[in-house]
Parts: structure tokens; C-alpha cells; sequence
């Protein structure tokens, strides 16, 4: 039986669920309503975003949403009909997410 690295990228899609549920709501909070109402400090936020083991947890983050999407979006396109293009779909997709993760890492370290 050929091995195969599904699991891998299964486990990858969960921790990317995982991080949206828990981690993004609470980021999308504190950045889109707490600091424009005041109740946070922007200087104090961005205190805390500009150390570095803050930014290598926002790149981590955002890897995890990437392979999460391209995941998702690879097996939905896949499940519409597009089964003989599996291969170069899966190839694209998580490309495109380690892209979008150095376009992240660039702006967070940049």
C-alpha cells in the first residue's frame, strides 16, 4: 500500500478550523471594535503585535487559515466534477497558500 500525505494536510485543515474558531473571532474583536471604541488601547496592541514572537503567531495563523481555505477549496472542486484535475488542483491550492503565508510573513516582518 502506497503512502500517502492526506493526513498530513487533514491535520493541517483542522488546525486551521481550530484557529478560526478560537483565535481569529478574538483577534477580529479586539482589532475592528474594542480599538476603535477606545476600550483598547492602539498603543498597547500594537505594543504587543510588534514583538516579534506576537508576529511569528499572526504568520502562524495565517498559515494555518491559508491551508484551511486551499484545503476546503480543493476538495469542493473536486466534489463538483473536477475529480481528473486533482492533482494540479491540490498543487495550486496549497501553493497559492504558501504564497499568501510569505505575502503575510513579509508584511508582518517587512
Amino acid at each position: 500500500m502506497r503512502r500517502s500525505p492526506e493526513p498530513v494536510f487533514w491535520s493541517l485543515f483542522s488546525a486551521g478550523g481550530v484557529v478560526l474558531a478560537l483565535i481569529a473571532p478574538a483577534l477580529i474583536l479586539a482589532t475592528g471594535f474594542l480599538v476603535p471604541a477606545e476600550r483598547v488601547e492602539f498603543d498597547r496592541l500594537s505594543a504587543i503585535l510588534t514583538q516579534p514572537l506576537a508576529r511569528i503567531a499572526v504568520v502562524g495563523l495565517a498559515f494555518l487559515t491559508f491551508v484551511h481555505a486551499a484545503h476546503r477549496l480543493r476538495h469542493t472542486l473536486v466534489d463538483v466534477g473536477l475529480r481528473a484535475y486533482g492533482g494540479p488542483i491540490a498543487t495550486v491550492s496549497y501553493l497559492a497558500a504558501l504564497a499568501l503565508t510569505a505575502w503575510a510573513a513579509l508584511v508582518a516582518f517587512g
